[in-house]
């Protein structure tokens, strides 16, 4: 078989695409046709492990829409940013360091041919490919290195829709100017404009479209209405600065008390969870299901006074957890993180959040930096060129403190999850020496502080797994599949009636 391809190109980052493409995933797999997933170039640092390696987190849940075994040929490259100029490069799940090393520009021509194969490959085994471009198709600074937009589209013979964001303003300008500056072969592939995050009342928007249609002969296909609690993972950042409060189901454990991880002292109202929202914040759509849970408020926190007032603080991954680490100081968030941990409050850390918690950080590869830490846990970490990939399944150890633990629900629970990691962490050995220890919950993977309020682990997709959120909060979840299956029903409400279909069936030329 010979995909047909859909393509959703954005006229800016933040348009909508990869939510979108994940709708269409789930469209077209409904259809009982075989589906895949694809987007040539991501940069993110928020990555899931699969077979052969990583691959962003976006490809990965378009996967899941589809149906689908999320492989590493769905993003066959993966941009890591470490600063604001510098990315490690993941080529088909593992990382390259010639590639990191390589000029931007220069690398188009060397990852081509790889990009090129993977979608082949998918498109062999498929009935449709969902493509999911990158920026804008119309930075015309980039055209001549592009491999994730026209050089795809073209290679794929794909129908594309372009996307834009109405709520920001300029919807119908956006739309223009990127059609304008396509190449006019480029211009054909366009089907159809979507504006999506509208508010209020479609018929305003009169005589836009038309006016649209006259100038270009694309016609506009759908006005999707803003949807905040989609329940999707936001793929890039923390774009709800505003305290979320869950809306799933309820949060309270049988019999109507609250679970293990209630508030401190047996408090009421929802338990506030502060995630730092750290400038390389890693992984951070794995606190989704902490989003949809009702009776929990997830905060994201920039400064000290984001953590006034929270039940527990967690410290999420990072892919810069050296530089992380001195914006935290910089902020004053260590001492609100101390502070909380004086007070027998709970703290999580999470992989890079792991690190930070332990008292010093040790590179003498380069990998990200030395750095000392916050001292919360007797632990010291070395960054080893060598990165661990991998889907772990363990057994948590007794998480009982000398005081009542918060974790002590997961005792003898087992997790499943992911690592992805150049840290390696044992105890301290000079501190240990000295009568400081921690309880190691998970070998090589997970510490407890004596006490039992701080629990620091490599493991990430923790809130992921329902026998935790059973254990924490006396609930499972509903998992991922009916938000896909919500997202499949909006766009068959809002999309003009059979152009999904006429983009996998075009009429036959005359």
């Amino acid at each position: 078989m010979t995909a047909r391809c859909v393509m959703v190109l954005g006229t800016t980052s933040g348009a909508g695409k990869s939510w979108l493409a994940t709708a269409l995933c789930r469209h077209y797999a409904r259809q009982g046709l075989k589906v895949a997933a694809f987007k040539a170039q991501n940069m993110s640092n928020n990555a899931r492990v699969v077979a052969g390696g990583e691959i962003g987190s976006a490809q990965y849940f378009q996967a899941l829409a589809a149906r689908a075994e999320p492989d590493v040929r769905m993003n066959p490259l993966l941009l890591k940013p470490e600063a604001d100029t510098r990315s490690q490069v993941v080529l088909l799940g593992e990382v390259s360091q010639p590639l990191s090393d390589m000029p931007w520009r220069g690398r188009s021509l060397h990852v081509w041919p790889a990009i090129a194969q993977a979608l082949d490959a998918l498109r062999a085994e498929n009935d449709v490919v969902v493509i999911e471009g990158a920026g804008s198709p119309a930075e015309i600074n980039l055209m001549d290195s592009d491999i994730v937009n026209l050089r795809v589209a073209r290679h794929a013979d794909a129908r594309c829709l372009l996307v834009t964001d109405i709520d920001r303003g300029g919807a119908f300008a956006h739309l223009y100017g990127t059609w304008a500056l396509l190449p006019e072969a480029d211009r054909a592939r366009i089907d159809g404009f979507v504006l999506n995050r509208f508010r209020g009342d479609a018929g305003l928007l009169a005589p836009g479209p038309e006016q649209l249609q006259q100038l270009t002969g694309v016609p506009t296909v759908a006005v999707l209405p803003m949807w905040w609690q989609h329940g999707l993972p936001e793929e890039d950042g923390v774009y709800d600065s505003a305290p979320t409060l869950g809306t799933g189901v309820s949060s309270l454990a049988p019999g109507g008390a609250r679970s293990a991880l209630g508030r401190p002292g047996g408090g009421t109202g929802p338990l506030t969870v502060a995630v730092l929202a750290c400038p390389r914040i890693s992984n951070l759509d794995e606190f989704q299901p902490l989003r949809n849970l009702p009776g929990v408020c997830l905060v994201w926190a920039r400064s000290p006074a984001d953590c006034a007032g929270a039940d527990w603080i967690v410290l999420p991954g990072s892919k810069a957890t050296a530089s992380d680490l001195a914006w935290m100081r910089e902020q004053g968030l260590d001492r609100a993180v101390a502070a909380h941990a004086e007070a027998g409050r709970p703290v999580l850390g999470i992989c890079g959040g792991l690190q930070m918690l332990g008292e010093a950080l040790i590179d003498t590869h380069g990998i990200d930096g030395n750095a000392p830490g916050l001292g919360l846990l007797p632990l010291v970490t070395t960054f080893e060129p060598a990165k661990t990939v991998r889907r772990t399944e363990a057994t948590l150890g007794d998480c009982n403190g000398s005081h009542p633990s918060p974790w002590a629900a997961l005792s003898g629970l087992t997790v499943a999850g992911y690592e992805i990691h150049h840290g390696q962490t044992c105890l301290h050995p000079a501190m240990q020496a000295a009568g400081h220890s921690a309880t190691e919950v998970l070998p090589g993977l997970a510490w407890m502080h004596p006490r039992g309020h701080i629990l620091g682990l490599y493991l990430h997709g923790l809130f992921e797994d329902t026998r935790v959120l059973q254990a924490l909060f006396g609930t499972g979840a509903s998992g991922l599949d009916p938000v896909f299956e919500g997202l499949a029903d909006f766009i068959d409400t809002h999309f003009q009636p059979g152009v999904l279909d006429r983009l996998i069936h075009p009429p036959a030329s005359p």
